[in-house]
């Protein structure tokens, strides 16, 4: 046995022994990313779990994924999504333990923290200012509430308000509305039940009504009563009595009231029926569980699944150690698998929702997820084209079933085509994946007249496709112009893959050129920093308009750039690098402008990065620091990628460079760790420098990578040498073949100074 395969197989076994001795869980901090516009859920939740059972607080801003570490809780609700901007979803199906005597439950019954929220990998613990606590567990569709009330202080109560949805305050019009519902209490052998709906609408997707059915139970006896406002949103009784049900748009509850100081409450949700949220209830928290099995039961879950997946003997320190399982659990929060709660259609394909987004997650997300849960990802590939079959387009985003908002291009079509060129078949019918792609390069998507983008829809789909397929470019008529014209080549690319796979050699052909007309959005005149050439606007007779490269205007919906600098967007023809270096005025003025990127001081904007046009918070600057090794310059790639990654993450609340985007920084990060970047829809990795000095990731079926890394240091982390397999390796990019198809070994050694080892060929440029 050769000697670097005899060190892999001992660095496996290593790695086995030392994780059933070390408890991974406890370096999972939930609440990394939750505060400084993180918006990452801190609650309860199994991985890509329904329930997300945590904390709704109410500061005058949007809470999005309920919490925040200032403000007055309002409640405790069992949905939740994470790491989202935009406007809150969901916050709903809740209770508010309260008290003493309630005179009007509709009311506010807002109260302050003590001290801080208590948050630990399936556990959550809240201290009021009244002294009441309140401590959460949860499992897939059904979560558990324990309070204690204090003595002494009036009656315990615990109020379920089916009103109860987080709203928006930033004044777009996409706040939720709570549209209706009803409650019903029984009295059973095991005590007091109540079942019934909650209706509502809006948020980010601008979805309409959906609903979500609820069942509850409390361990102790109590007597109660429903209540009715007079209106969806005002504090007026109508009704507060012994009446068992109420049913109405206006809105409703139940106030219980309890002789003791200690309650449990369990309950269960469903999309289908209160009846089903009963079984799930039963079936996932029967009578008597108690909260420390399910605080058991989720790390359990989470470190099985998902935290397992990762692991080293390097173990020396914690802050990297917090840094990679705090990322792996935010990763993999949503979407949401609601297989078999789907209420819209009937199939037998797995349904996932609360997708947020593919813009988002395209990049990184989605190509972790086919690593470390394949499983998973190949129902969620299989998902989105059943998504396709009956709502008539895939999504780019998806929550509470309702396709949107597509920010950008249909990126669907990149994650269908990554998973097709990376060997995934399974239970995929790609003829219907590639008919779903078809109908995204090829279909008008109705216009839903959003009010952030007049000019075409942003539900689903490419609504600039007219212009697109008639001039090759995108006008000024349409918002985000340029932006999505670079988004729309490379989903055409995305085309051009699967339809060579399937030897349609038309569709790929046809595919491959229009994949190449981002060019036709180059105007070679622009100037900034003594570059020239950059991706710019032109007006609806085709002229070039004048465009600063260094601004974005407002940077959003209605403008030709969405959330990225002309700059930043100009080194996004990542399947065509090689006319990308060309029209950038080749090799070396292309590391100038990479380089220049990352010097302080430079934008007008990101105070919190040091005035750098390179946006760490945002999507289209996340390949960035590794587009030199396309330049031969691998060590750049490394210099600048770990200086962000160390400059802007830490386990903290605060440690993420932006919004958590459903996990997409977190997956950046994560890649970054490994010592790779993915170029999705392409085999090519591009090669960085691990972070530990071992690695072992589980790609299911048995296989497995191992990374190791010699002389790794703090300052030591430019790669001298590479193996994969065994063999000298001088490319500064592996396939998924080499490493992942049937797992592989990659052997760095690391100095502090950087080498000249990356002599082969630079990655592919397919589309060159």
């Amino acid at each position: 046995m050769p000697h670097l395969t005899r060190l892999a197989f001992a660095l496996v076994a290593a790695t086995a022994s030392s994780c059933q001795a070390l408890d991974l869980a406890q370096f999972v901090l939930p609440n990394m990313g939750d505060i400084n516009g993180g918006n990452t859920f801190p609650g309860v939740s199994l991985p890509l779990g329904v329930v997300k059972l945590g904390p709704d607080l109410y500061t005058g801003s949007d809470s999005y994924s309920g919490y925040q570490s200032t403000g007055n809780f309002i409640g405790f609700s069992l949905l939740h999504e994470s790491g989202t901007g935009g406007a809150p979803k969901y916050g709903v199906v809740s209770q508010m333990p309260v008290l003493g005597n309630i005179a009007n439950p509709l009311a506010d019954l807002s109260i302050n923290r003590s001290t801080a929220d208590v948050t630990r990998l399936g556990y959550y613990k809240s201290s009021l200012f009244n002294g009441i606590t309140v401590e959460l567990g949860a499992t897939g569709k059904a979560g558990m509430y324990k309070y204690q009330f204090p003595e002494s202080s009036g009656a315990s109560n615990v109020v379920v308000d089916v009103s109860h949805v987080l709203s928006s305050y930033r004044g777009q019009g996409l706040g939720q509305n709570y549209l209706g519902g009803n409650i019903t209490v029984t009295t059973t052998s095991n005590g007091i039940r109540y079942t019934g709906a909650g209706s509502y609408d809006n948020g980010w997707n601008r979805a309409p009504k959906w609903t979500v059915y609820f069942c509850g139970s409390f361990d102790q006896p109590s007597t109660f009563k429903t209540f009715l406002g007079s209106s969806a949103t005002g504090s007026t009784l109508v009704n507060y009595g012994t009446s068992a049900s109420q049913n109405s748009t206006a809105r409703l509850g139940a106030v219980f009231t309890f002789n003791s100081t200690s309650v449990i409450s369990r309950v269960g949700v469903s999309f289908i029926s209160s009846a089903q949220a009963c079984s799930n209830l039963d079936k996932e928290i029967p009578a008597g569980t108690e909260l420390s099995i399910l605080e058991s039961n989720v790390k359990s879950a989470w470190t099985d699944s998902v935290l397992s997946k990762i692991t080293t003997t390097d173990t020396a320190n914690t802050t990297k150690l917090q840094l990679l399982y705090s990322s792996l659990y935010h990763f993999l929060l949503i979407p949401t698998n609601k297989t078999g709660e789907n209420p819209l259609w009937t199939s037998q394909e797995p349904y996932y929702d609360d997708i947020f987004t593919f813009w988002d997650t395209f990049r990184c997300g989605t190509p972790l997820l086919h690593i470390l849960q394949p499983t998973a990802y190949e129902e969620f590939i299989r998902s989105t084209i059943d998504i396709w079959r009956f709502a008539g387009f895939m999504p780019d985003a998806r929550s509470s079933f309702f396709n949107g908002a597509t920010q950008g291009g249909s990126n669907a079509d990149n994650v269908l085509a990554d998973a097709f060129v990376k060997g995934i078949r399974g239970a995929i019918n790609w003829d219907d994946g590639f008919a779903a792609m078809v109908t995204d390069a090829e279909v008008v998507p109705p216009n839903n007249n959003d009010p952030r983008d007049p000019s075409s829809s942003t539900k689903e789909g490419r609504g600039a496709l007219p212009d697109w397929i008639q001039y090759g470019y995108i006008t000024t008529k349409y918002a985000r112009s340029v932006s999505r014209a670079i988004e729309y080549a490379a989903n055409d690319f995305a085309l051009y893959q699967v339809a060579t796979g399937l030897n349609n050699a038309t569709a790929a052909a046809k595919y491959l050129s229009r994949s190449r007309n981002w060019r036709n959005q180059w105007n070679a005149n622009l100037t900034a920093l003594n570059f020239t050439g950059f991706l710019g606007p032109r007006d609806t007779s085709g002229t070039f308009i004048a465009q600063d490269p260094l601004s974005c205007g407002g940077c959003y919906w209605g403008d030709a750039y969405y959330q990225g600098l002309p700059m930043e967007y100009s080194f996004n023809a990542h399947h065509d690098i090689t006319t990308l270096i060309a029209l950038s005025g080749g090799v070396a003025a292309f590391v100038a402008r990479l380089e220049t990127m990352f010097k302080p001081g430079l934008s007008s904007g990101n105070a919190q990065f040091g005035y750098t046009l390179f946006n760490p918070g945002n999507e289209p600057s996340f390949a960035t620091p590794y587009l030199f090794n396309f330049a031969g310059r691998q060590d750049l790639s490394v210099y600048y990628s770990r200086s962000v990654a160390r400059a802007y993450y830490a386990p903290t609340p605060g440690g993420l460079p932006g919004n958590s985007d459903a996990g997409a920084m977190e997956s950046w990060l994560l890649w970054n760790m490994i010592g790779l970047y993915p170029m999705t829809g392409q085999t090519t990795f591009l090669v960085a420098s691990p972070w530990f000095a071992d690695l072992t990731i589980q790609l299911g079926g048995g296989k497995k990578l191992v990374i190791t890394a010699q002389n790794l240091g703090e300052e030591s982390y430019y790669v001298q040498s590479l193996t994969v397999n065994g063999q000298a390796w001088d490319k500064a990019w592996v396939t998924w073949d080499d490493i992942f198809a049937n797992g592989g070994t990659m052997d760095f050694a690391l100095g502090p100074e950087p080498a000249d080892w990356a002599t082969g060929a630079p990655p592919p440029s397919p589309a060159s």
